[in-house]
């Protein structure tokens, strides 16, 4: 992971759907006072489930993380915009893509992709054993 504070500024996707936005506090720093990894990745999760949600129509699980790539560190007081999308429907999963975008607080209307991830869910039952998605979903 590099942080280049001059980095490029880049475009928000307009194929993805804006999920979440969040600003991350002091009590979510590591060592290091920048954001803790394990922070941005539970919101990436519940980012993720987001889309998911309007398929499975019921309880879903995370069963995989793919993918997981920390770009730029995140910092206190950055807004952060989780854009999410679907790139394959299953019989009983979805994997969804999420971007992770910060705007520095000291320079906001400018962004940079922080963090990529691919996460995979499966929908469940109440007895949490995998069930089909239903057809009429999203």
């Amino acid at each position: 992971m590099t942080d280049t504070p001059n980095a490029p500024s880049v475009e928000l996707p307009t194929d993805q759907e804006l999920v979440l936005k969040v600003i991350p506090m002091p009590a979510d720093t590591n060592g290091n006072g920048d954001i803790f990894g394990g922070w941005v990745m539970a919101q990436v999760d519940l980012a993720g489930s987001v889309l998911p949600a309007r398929y499975t129509q019921g309880r879903m699980a995370t069963v995989a993380v793919n993918e997981f790539i920390f770009k730029h560190p995140v910092r206190v007081g950055d807004i952060l915009s989780f854009f999410a999308k679907v790139t394959r429907i299953g019989r009983t999963s979805i994997t969804v893509d999420v971007s992770v975008f910060a705007e520095r607080y000291r320079n906001q209307g400018s962004y940079i992709k922080v963090t990529h991830a691919t996460l995979t869910y499966v929908a469940i039952d109440d007895q949490g054993r995998p069930r089909e998605i239903p057809k009429t979903g999203a």
